[in-house]
């Protein structure tokens, strides 16, 4: 299935997104934060399985992917939230299920607390949000500086399969995407040094957190080195008053990628 890419104006930023399916109900897909990232390379498996049944958006991030960059560099939580409302206003007129991974989840969090009107469910996995001290996992992530053997390194670490860090293929397209000289400047202005300041800006407060009142389900890889499971949705669980979370064993960062039927399986069942 060859995924659609098109483009709109977002509050004067040209938004690269993808779109698939034409279900009356409406999901969002909100991608992480890794070097080379872009809504593709989170949901390429997931978005012809979803669009089977449901109307499937995955806009890139400002700064990321084929979406505009910023001249001044500038990439702060309340930019992204507020592209992120804006374009879920432009696509629909109803409530939307919204799913985001790592610090998409984080997004998608502010997003339930700052507009609950626009959120029907939600879903994070491997999600940030929270206060919590960075892993050292994360502060690889985020000072990547590349090389073919630093993603080599990344994609061991987001994993708990060891094969996929010796699949060159990936290797390659994930490493070339981060060198695009637009994307690797953004990149680097996103994640300064001392980095716990930008988890700190992504995470809500615990108060805010308890009041969002959107039925939420959490997924996470007990084996996540990047986003440690007892950091994050352990504590999720505890005060988000609708959630539930679905762990899976021998399972990094990436679910979606590392378990992507059962993945894909729960989030429909949640839906429905």
């Amino acid at each position: 299935m060859t995924i659609q890419s098109k483009y709109m104006d977002v509050n004067g930023i040209n938004t690269h997104y993808h779109e698939e399916g034409t279900g009356a109900e409406k999901i969002i897909l909100i991608h992480g934060s890794g070097p080379g990232v872009s809504a593709f390379a989170n949901w390429r498996l997931i978005i012809p399985k979803l669009s089977e049944s449901y109307h499937v958006f995955a806009p890139d991030i400002i700064g990321f992917g084929k979406t505009d960059k910023l001249p001044d560099h500038q990439y702060p939580v309340a930019l992204w939230v507020q592209h992120l409302i804006s374009f879920i206003e432009s696509v629909s007129d109803e409530p939307v299920h919204l799913v985001g991974n790592s610090m998409g989840g984080a997004l998608a969090l502010h997003v339930a607390y700052q507009r609950p009107d626009l959120v029907k469910k939600l879903i994070l996995m491997g999600s940030v949000g929270i206060k919590h001290q960075i892993s050292e996992g994360l502060d690889r992530v985020w000072g990547y500086e590349p090389s073919l053997q630093s993603m080599r390194e990344l994609i061991e670490l987001f994993s708990y399969d060891e094969k996929a860090a010796k699949n060159e293929e990936l290797v390659r397209l994930r490493y070339e995407a981060s060198i695009e000289p637009d994307v690797k400047e953004a990149f680097s202005a996103m994640f300064p040094e001392p980095r716990q300041q930008k988890l700190d800006e992504l995470a809500l407060s615990d108060e805010q957190i308890q009041s969002i009142n959107v039925q939420t389900l959490l997924f996470h890889g007990l084996n996540d080195r990047v986003i440690p499971i007892k950091d994050t949705s352990y504590r999720l669980i505890e005060l988000l008053p609708h959630a539930e979370l679905h762990v899976f064993n021998e399972c990094g960062h990436w679910t979606q990628i590392e378990k992507t039927e059962p993945f894909v399986e729960n989030i429909l069942r949640f839906i429905k």
